[in-house]
């Protein structure tokens, strides 16, 4: 393993984030605050507990989830297409690198980013509410994991994506009404029986039920059921990676 070449990508991605702080940190953040000044306090104020919780701090775990999916999917996805885009990644594969090594540096730099946010939107949130975290080792857990399944599923989108378009198609069309619909702002038992059945079939529901748990001691499904999804989503994030490997699939301009 060429660690010096991982080093190399990843120091060159997160190089990248500090260069353009309005659009890869204070934008997220600053949209995130106003979901929460928007829900936190027009549906707060008709909506008082949810499960014995203040609805201004049941939120909070969505919120972070909904922006760690979204920024983990978008810096891993734009991070290798941009190269293709604008033909520097002739200089990445006429380099003596492996393609498990473009991954693991490329996927490492996004999920780190999108950690980096979420731990700023958690440390905002308390200036809105009172937050406290019954599991903090679980909470971290979800984050990591969650950070680079979702790191490895953009990778893949970035190699897939033939246009701006094709990159930007799953994330505002599939995980964004995934995270709406799944629980991100509300309780599914909120919902009727019906609902709550066809709610289950969403996978996010179960990374956003895990996360809460992690917060309040209360979920939606088991968190081992989030544990398991998490986990199965990761490791077919990692079989399609290794088969894009295996298959001889390169990354091409």
């Amino acid at each position: 393993m060429n660690w010096q070449a991982v080093m190399s990508i990843y120091s060159y991605e997160m190089n990248r984030t500090f260069r353009t702080l309005a659009q890869s940190i204070v934008s997220p953040v600053l949209s995130t605050v106003l979901y929460f000044v928007v829900f936190g306090t027009a549906i707060g104020q008709r909506i008082d507990t949810v499960d014995g919780i203040p609805y201004g701090a049941f939120i909070v775990p969505g919120l972070v989830m909904l922006t760690l999916l979204q920024q983990s999917v978008t810096n891993a996805s734009f991070g290798i297409y941009f190269p293709k885009f604008i033909g520097t990644i002739y200089e990445l594969l006429s380099a003596p690198v492996s393609f498990i090594e473009i991954v693991i540096g490329y996927v490492g730099a996004a999920a780190t980013k999108a950690l980096m946010i979420a731990a700023i939107i958690l440390i905002t949130s308390t200036f809105f509410v009172d937050l406290t975290i019954a599991h903090p080792v679980f909470m971290v857990l979800f984050l990591v994991l969650t950070s680079v399944s979702f790191a490895l599923m953009g990778f893949i989108i970035g190699i897939w994506a033939g246009n701006f378009e094709q990159l930007q198609l799953i994330p505002l069309l599939v995980i964004t009404p995934l995270v709406f619909l799944g629980g991100a702002f509300y309780s599914i038992t909120m919902l009727p029986p019906g609902w709550q059945t066809v709610s289950l079939f969403n996978p996010v529901v179960y990374l956003i039920s895990g996360f809460r748990w992690s917060f309040f001691g209360l979920a939606d499904v088991p968190v081992g059921l989030s544990i398991l999804a998490i986990t199965v989503f990761l490791s077919a994030c990692l079989t399609t990676i290794w088969w894009i490997f295996r298959s001889g699939w390169r990354i091409k301009p």
